[in-house]
């Protein structure tokens, strides 16, 4: 698969699974406590099975968490504090971080693949919790490949010899990433009442961005660029924009049943893609005045309109979704069609 950014986004469909063997084990629970326990103390048994149906067992309830950004942001949004956080980009600035103190925790990693394992030792964490992608439609893991935010085979047992890891499985639908955010928080001892009540305004943020999306009937295109050419979302394999399909909005998909996870054009072909009424561009690429530094695309009526919105993927939890709706149903009420 064409990557747009090297051991980033674009790499999601080549991600793999570490077994640890030596460091997983137990019985499948589905983040249930060990039998007979409650879930609710920090000092009995903890039994968690992951989405590659890895089981984690551990002698109390883990309370040191260290997480990839994307998941971090989920567990500080239902109360659970990681003690170390690595990203993709600058943690510190990171803007869907700005709402969390990052104080009690060690940035241990601010480019992909690219973590402090020492730093991460130090933070003495009980568990690590990261992401791992569906190389194809079907949803198939590999075995053969790191998990996602790891650089390699090699560095994914250096982590697990410092802590157990558990991932959530990033694909399919939108809805099921959310769920198997909200069990894992849930079985760190999130509060069950924090997580209803962000279910609450989730629902309603939900409802007005299908109004919007009914009231616009816009095209959006979400793309990333570089000096090699337009990446292209295609909708059904990445679970947010499936997410908001199933809302109502519709995306840019031209070739539905081609390449997995994205459609890919050179600027000599950038014409072929210029179907959308809206862009939502990656905040990670080339950015809206440099699509319009493209002879190739510069005349592109949503660039033309001044259509163009920086876009950040959101975590995977309600509070952070419920943010990510009202963002796009703003978008829809304040943009035009364009487009025949």
């Amino acid at each position: 698969m064409t990557s747009p950014r090297p051991a980033a986004r674009a790499t999601k469909p080549l991600i793999a699974l570490l077994t640890g063997a030596a460091l997983l084990t137990g019985c499948a629970s589905d983040g249930q406590p060990t039998t007979g326990q409650s879930q609710d103390s920090a000092t009995v048994g903890w039994t968690y099975t992951d989405d590659s149906d890895q089981t984690v067992t551990l002698e109390s309830r883990p309370t040191r968490i260290a997480a990839f950004t994307d998941y971090a942001i989920g567990l500080f949004s239902y109360g659970i504090e990681p003690v170390a956080v690595f990203g993709r980009q600058d943690v510190a600035s990171d803007p869907r971080l700005a709402d969390y103190d990052l104080s009690g925790a060690t940035i241990v990693g601010n480019s992909y693949g690219e973590i402090d394992l020492e730093a991460l030792a130090g933070a003495e964490p009980d568990l690590i919790v990261t992401g791992i992608y569906p190389v194809d439609r079907g949803g198939t893991i590999s075995l053969e490949e790191p998990y996602y935010a790891l650089a390699d085979m090699e560095q994914q047992q250096q982590l697990a010899k410092i802590a157990p890891i558990v991932v959530i499985k990033v694909g399919g639908s939108g809805a099921d990433v959310i769920e198997s955010l909200n069990s894992l928080a849930t079985a760190l001892g999130a509060d069950q009442a924090a997580i209803n009540a962000a279910k609450a305004n989730y629902d309603a943020a939900a409802a007005d961005l299908t109004a919007a999306a009914e009231e616009s009937d816009l095209e959006l295109t979400m793309l990333y660029g570089s000096a090699d050419g337009i990446w292209v979302v295609k909708p059904a394999d990445e679970p947010t924009t499936e997410l908001y399909t199933s809302l109502g909005l519709r995306f840019t998909d031209l070739n539905p049943d081609g390449d997995f996870y994205w459609d890919v054009y050179s600027w000599e072909n950038a014409a072929q893609m210029m179907t959308g009424d809206v862009l939502l561009i990656f905040n990670e690429g080339y950015q809206a005045e440099d699509f319009k530094a493209q002879p190739t695309f510069a005349s592109h009526p949503a660039l033309v309109a001044g259509q163009t919105y920086t876009w950040a993927d959101a975590a995977f939890d309600y509070n952070s979704q419920t943010a990510q709706f009202e963002y796009l149903a703003e978008i829809l009420r304040q943009s035009a069609k364009v487009t025949s």
